[in-house]
């Protein structure tokens, strides 16, 4: 391990849980973000399948 010298500083039982904790919060606002800002992702969520657009004939 590269970074093993981080728990001489930090103890790993406050560590770990701060470093998970902060993984899992950014986990949540990112599909919040997209749940709120995109019209396909609520419907992905509930199971339902995108319809699909047939390609425009240009020229």
């Amino acid at each position: 391990m590269n970074q093993g010298k981080i728990w001489t500083v930090v103890k790993p039982s406050v560590g770990l849980p701060l470093l998970l904790g902060s993984v899992a919060t950014i986990v949540i606002l990112v599909h919040f973000a997209i749940l709120t800002h995109t019209t396909w992702f609520p419907k992905f969520m509930n199971g339902k399948t995108a319809a699909i657009e047939s390609p425009v004939n240009v020229g």
